[in-house]
């Protein structure tokens, strides 16, 4: 891939621009205690930072559909009053930005945050004012990541090839190949190894850093 031919670069949030880990593992936590679920190790809850919380519940705590359901409800209520701002921004990811939107790219975020949530964040943080578009999960659990990297090409208005996304999930990149768009593995978050980067989706571009980009 030549990243000459891209146009523009849509990014996740949880693990990718911003490292978010702290207030949701808190809020999974409080979440699990609701159902009476014994509080796994840092390392087991570190999993559920991506995902959305709906199906995160229903793989790494085996709660049933409805249950799960429920529960992202719950998680989201307090993720939203408790631990929103329990986060901090990657070393590189406003120059990366800066420079970016300098060089003429179409910026946007497509994550699983629900969308309120993301404007929230990303406006706190001061990523929004970079991104020509901005799409998140809706409140019904119904659309995939692929949908809302969809909904953000769509607006984006640009062959599919001449857009990339950056994330550091599996999800991440079967979204991206399902909405058949160009995929960069982020080994800075919390989904792909650092020593062995493997997915069984198509991975155009690995890169270390936020700054790995620019180069």
């Amino acid at each position: 891939m030549r990243i000459k031919d891209i146009k523009a670069i849509l990014f996740d949030v949880d693990g990718t621009l911003l490292d978010t880990g702290e207030g949701i593992m808190h809020s999974i936590c409080y979440t699990l205690e609701q159902f009476g679920r014994t509080i796994p190790a840092k390392e087991q809850l570190r999993k559920y930072v991506g995902p959305s919380p709906h199906d995160s519940l229903r793989m790494y705590a085996g709660l049933s559909t409805e249950d799960a359901r429920i529960g992202a409800n719950i998680f989201r209520e307090y993720y939203k009053a408790e631990a929103l701002y329990e986060a901090s921004m990657y070393d590189g990811v406003m120059q990366l930005l800066e420079q970016l939107k300098q060089e003429g790219y179409k910026l946007g975020v497509a994550t699983y945050k629900r969308e309120d949530y993301a404007m929230d964040i990303l406006r706190h943080f001061g990523i929004a004012e970079y991104c020509s578009v901005i799409h998140g999960a809706d409140y019904d659990f119904k659309l995939t990541k692929a949908d809302i990297i969809s909904q953000c090409c769509a607006e984006l208005e640009l062959a599919k090839d001449a857009i990339l996304y950056v994330g550091d999930t599996d999800q991440d990149a079967k979204g991206a190949a399902a909405a058949g768009i160009k995929f960069c593995a982020a080994i800075w978050g919390y989904g792909f190894s650092k020593e062995d980067v493997q997915s069984e989706y198509p991975i155009d571009m690995v890169c270390h850093s936020p700054l790995d980009l620019l180069n």
